[in-house]
């Protein structure tokens, strides 16, 4: 069975380059969200296996989320996405719960990798 995963980013176009490099390695993106508030909601209504989060959006960022998404599910398997530069951020962003951490603009193989490691 595929692994269900949340796509997390303001950026249609983040997202989109995601998807793109999960569905042609058999994962399945079960949803899409633009803020931290919708990723919560959809986190409910999908339980996915894992969530790629980004950490600076409108309306909730991606580490208040994370934090959310954490009380609800403490397994929750979250990766961050981020900018360069942001390096404080990600390491609140491990310390709030996120399993591992990629830069944008995102390689494939660096997205796979931490994918697989955090899915064990």
């Amino acid at each position: 069975m595929a692994t269900k995963v949340l796509i997390v980013d303001d950026a249609a176009f983040m997202r989109m380059m995601i998807k793109d490099i999960l569905t042609k390695n058999e994962f399945e993106v079960v949803a899409e969200a633009a803020d931290g508030q919708q990723a919560i909601e959809l986190y409910k209504e999908h339980s996915p296996d894992l969530v790629t989060m980004d950490i600076t959006m409108p309306e909730m960022d991606g580490i208040t989320s994370l934090k959310e998404i954490r009380k609800m599910d403490a397994d929750a398997k979250v990766i961050m996405c981020s900018a360069m530069g942001q390096q404080a951020m990600v390491i609140d962003a491990i310390q709030a719960g996120a399993k591992d951490f990629i830069v944008k603009p995102f390689q494939a193989e660096r997205v796979l990798e931490a994918i697989n490691k955090t899915l064990g």
